[in-house]
């Protein structure tokens, strides 16, 4: 009997020699992604290796290999993406970096680990802004640490939301405290008009670290501002114990010493403090040194 155009067709098994060929495809192909991957391993290997020893660059062309060759088939060669990333901004090519975070992010929203890294990325690069944001979505993610929230303290004081770096840095306080800290404190105190709460702060850090200049001086800069000529040179000299060649030091002290009327030392210092490239002392040897010179 002849089957009809209709009936359906019996299946017929494929010639030995097709089936035969299909397999070996198909065995070539794992192969190949054994040999590839195994490849990968290897310059991946190299690479880290090349970033402990700090050649960044180098290590940089190998995860380059690995990428111009793997393509983002998998979500886990996106690792590759985030090394390069690293050791761009290790050999400090931030825009490199930043154009490697900008494509790992996306694919990774939820990675506070990859918000960190793009904030310090743009930190480097002068960008605020969106250093802030990552950082805040980088706290978002992973819950607040003291690192963290000092950080983003400090960003909201450069910002000019002095409030909100207070509150940042009070909270770091309870749990660790250092001279740093408090001088940081102590100008957002300052910065919010009470120079009592600021001086507080920048004796408890020289409590905590003696010889930490910048709490004498911003002590001594913002009591100069005030117009407490004494207590500034009280400051600024303790500072320059310290760093003798400090110009900031030498030339509010030359300063606060012309506005107590001892013209000939602070003339001394001003001219010191110009010397050492401080060009806002021309005006004042002008103004108060002329004839202390002659």
């Amino acid at each position: 009997m002849i089957a009809s155009a209709t009936e359906t067709k019996r299946w017929e098994p494929m010639p030995k020699k097709f089936s035969a060929l299909y397999c070996l495809l198909c065995f070539s192909s794992l192969v190949f992604a054994q040999d590839e991957k195994a490849r990968w391993s290897k310059w991946e290997t190299d690479a880290d290796t090349l970033m402990s020893h700090q050649d960044f660059s180098g290590a940089a062309v190998l995860y380059s290999k690995i990428i111009n060759e793997c393509k983002f088939k998998e979500n886990e060669d996106y690792r590759f993406l985030y090394k390069r990333a690293v050791s761009y901004y290790s050999a400090n090519h931030f825009d490199s970096a930043l154009v490697d975070m900008n494509r790992f992010v996306p694919v990774f929203p939820e990675s506070p680990q990859a918000r960190i890294l793009r904030a310090l990325i743009y930190r480097q690069k002068g960008d605020s802004e969106n250093q802030l944001n990552d950082l805040q979505k980088a706290i978002a993610l992973r819950g607040p640490t003291t690192e963290l929230i000092r950080w983003r303290g400090a960003l909201l004081a450069d910002k000019g939301d002095f409030k909100a770096a207070k509150k940042d840095l009070e909270e770091v306080r309870a749990y660790q405290d250092d001279a740093e800290l408090e001088t940081n404190l102590g100008f957002i105190h300052y910065s919010l008009g009470s120079l009592d709460s600021a001086l507080f702060c920048f004796n408890k850090a020289i409590v905590l670290d003696v010889n930490y200049s910048p709490a004498y001086l911003y002590a001594g800069t913002f009591c100069l501002q005030e117009e407490k000529f004494e207590l500034a040179l009280q400051y600024l000299a303790l500072a320059l114990r310290i760093e003798p060649t400090n110009r900031s030091a030498l030339f509010y002290k030359g300063v606060s010493l012309v506005e107590l009327k001892r013209t000939e030392e602070g003339c001394r210092c001003l001219q010191k403090a110009f010397y050492a490239g401080e060009d806002d002392a021309a005006d004042y040897l002008k103004e108060y040194c002329f004839d202390v010179f002659k």
